[in-house]
């Protein structure tokens, strides 16, 4: 039998974060004293009351098909959610409620590019954003930044990079895998250049109630009316209620852009599982306490691991304004971020993920939503292995 495989899906390249993470649980479950920094996942619960609101769902016989794009109560409670913290006006007929943020990325893509389209990628870039372009049958071009930029991406190289053929540019702040966050000003001028040229923004902003160091989010849609109308939002419930497994996101998009998700979403998923959708209204209108007390443990995680990344010798690290990721340089190593994984583990039973997943192979992204002590074994781990390289 010939199980000829499409060429989309060939193309694609597996997910490296899910590779490594499953390769370092597969370690552990074999005995082995394995610290894994690649999943990004909070090490947190999901607080009580968002657990119980899904209980109590489930145990009412909340478990039905509901509307595709989520149930009329989730919908309102999102769009009352970008009225308090954004400034910005949506109708829930605008709010798609999907499978997770990833979902709502990649139904984002798919209603709005198809082949011969081009969309602006910067990199380093979460690993999935080009493989969901290709996808929909459209070009990624990539946006190189370093860390000599905070990885940042420019209104001049932005404006360069655009063509005829542009339709999307994805932006990601805060930032997987940096940790970068771009300033209000960055962002409204990133939102000048689209508005001008009239290229769409997907705007990821799952990581935006994680902050540091007095760094501030504001939604590129809520500059203008301009602004809004070239925006898709993109976010979910996974990362600031650490409700990764229950595999809730959204999105808010101007209304034909919504419609034609809500079409996609209809012939695909259909919707979001009923009782969890339950759990996220509760997530939205209850209590906001811990990501206080969360933010305070990461930031005690980010800036003993900035500390100690930056005192191995050949490495260099930027630090963190947002999310729970770190990227350090490794490139004075003289080795690139796969073949430095691959032997970081092997060697010290360290799970870190190549830069190379996320377009920058210099680089290798540890994310501290783990223990601090994790964090102290595993990086004491990385500075022996990093001197032992040059012995």
């Amino acid at each position: 039998m010939n199980y000829r495989i499409s060429n989309r899906a060939a193309a694609l390249t597996p997910s490296l974060t899910l590779a490594i993470d499953s390769k370092a649980k597969q370690m552990k479950a074999e005995g082995q004293d394995v610290v894994g920094f690649g999943a990004g996942e909070p090490d947190f619960d999901t607080p009580q009351h968002i657990k119980d609101a899904a209980a109590q769902a489930l145990a009412a016989g909340f478990t039905k098909y509901t509307p595709s794009s989520g149930i009329p109560e989730l919908r309102q409670a999102i769009a009352d959610k970008f009225k308090r913290e954004n400034g910005l006006a949506y109708k829930p007929s605008q709010i798609i409620v999907s499978c997770g943020g990833k979902h709502s990325c990649y139904n984002a893509v798919l209603a709005t590019c198809q082949e011969g389209d081009e969309v602006l990628i910067p990199a380093p870039y979460w690993l999935s954003y080009p493989e969901m372009v290709k996808l929909a049958g459209a070009k990624p071009v990539v946006l190189s930044t370093t860390d000599r930029t905070e990885f940042k991406v420019t209104p001049d190289q932005l404006r360069a990079a655009i063509t005829p053929h542009t339709r999307l540019f994805i932006l990601n702040s805060p930032s997987n895998p940096t940790g970068s966050v771009y300033s209000p000003a960055e962002i409204q001028a990133l939102g000048d250049v689209c508005v001008d040229t009239g290229v769409l923004i997907m705007s990821d902003e799952i990581y935006e109630h994680l902050l540091y160091d007095g760094a501030v989010h504001r939604s590129v849609a809520s500059f203008s009316p301009a602004h809004q109308e070239h925006t898709i939002i993109v976010h979910g419930f996974a990362k600031a209620w650490s409700m990764t497994g229950w595999r809730l996101g959204f999105l808010a998009a101007p209304e034909p852009i919504a419609k034609a998700i809500d079409a996609i979403q209809s012939h695909s998923t259909s919707n979001p599982t009923s009782f969890a959708q339950k759990g996220a209204v509760a997530a939205l209108t209850g209590p906001q306490d811990h990501v206080k007390t969360w933010l305070a443990e990461y930031d005690r995680r980010r800036r003993y691991a900035h500390q100690k990344l930056n005192s191995i010798p050949g490495l260099s690290c930027v630090n963190a304004k947002g999310a729970f990721y770190l990227f350090p340089n490794i490139s004075r190593t003289g080795i690139k971020s796969t073949e430095f994984c691959a032997k970081l583990l092997e060697q010290e039973k360290v799970a870190a993920v190549p830069g190379i997943a996320f377009g920058a192979d210099d680089y290798l992204r540890i994310s501290y939503a783990t223990s601090l002590a994790n964090i102290e074994k595993g990086l004491e781990r990385l500075d022996r292995f990093v001197r032992s390289l040059t012995k």
